[in-house]
């Protein structure tokens, strides 16, 4: 049921505009029934019914309906889009918002840290930025790309975003941080950790790697014959043994950021 401020204020925009509930529903092409029930609380229209008749009496939608006014016409929009798409969709969104959201997050903090370098008074403490123990460096970030499971594609041109880690011995031999993702990696590297790559054609049998085996991405041990999954459970976490697909290394892991 609709709240009885949101009908009356429904009413009210249309008696504003000086349209009887028939001049409405009639144009709408909707049960008088229906056009009925929003104006006495019984029911609400959609968002994009409501988009409509703001239009139709020729008022500002995020004026009266929204109470901070935080929310434009387009964001209404894009709600209502939201909205009328099925699980998958809406899933597909959320995750393309989270990870659009934790980039300028990043941004704004890389910024930051920038912003407070700058304003420090160096020479009064007698320590210059170049030398001191908050140095940072950018690196480029690909976000839960190498897989620890199944494997993840990799397409032409990855966008990828920046990110700021500390400036260490390994961190400056690193050519790019790569997000995980799954499990086959524990207990050596867990889900959601990022860690430091450098670019190399090869690494040495033992070593951790970034591998493309077909069009896919892993982060794997190199043995003798197999790419190595370090987690016990080799029936859902099973070796990648090489057979028709080509097995082209990206890249040798250092560690993760923070060790």
């Amino acid at each position: 049921m609709a709240s009885k401020d949101f009908s009356n204020k429904l009413k009210s925009l249309r008696l504003k505009a000086g349209f009887s509930q028939k001049d409405v529903y009639e144009h709408f092409k909707i049960p008088q029934s229906t056009f009925s029930s929003w104006e006495v609380g019984k029911s609400e229209p959609s968002g994009e019914m409501l988009i409509k008749l703001c239009e139709f009496y020729k008022c500002d939608m995020v004026k009266e309906f929204s109470s901070d006014n935080d929310l434009s016409y387009i964001e209404w929009k894009i709600i209502e889009k939201y909205r009328s798409l099925d699980s998958y969709g809406q899933e597909t969104v959320s995750y393309i918002l989270d990870r659009e959201a934790e980039r300028v997050t990043s941004l704004q903090k890389q910024a930051d840290h920038i912003k407070q370098l700058e304003s420090r008074p160096a020479a009064l403490s007698g320590i210059s930025l170049d030398d001191s123990e908050d140095r940072m460096r950018f690196l480029s970030y690909y976000q839960r790309m190498a897989s620890a499971g199944n494997g993840e594609f990799l397409f032409p041109d990855i966008p990828t975003d920046l990110i700021v880690v500390p400036d260490t011995p390994l961190s400056r031999r690193a050519d790019f941080v790569i997000g995980i993702n799954g499990k086959s990696m524990e207990p050596t590297y867990f889900d959601g950790d990022k860690v430091l790559v450098e670019k190399t054609n090869s690494v040495s049998i033992g070593e951790i790697g970034i591998f493309i085996v077909g069009t896919e991405c892993f982060i794997k041990e190199a043995g003798n014959d197999r790419l190595i999954s370090h987690n016990k459970d080799k029936e859902k976490y099973p070796d990648i043994i090489p057979d028709e697909r080509r097995i082209n290394t990206i890249g040798r892991v250092l560690g993760r950021i923070g060790e």
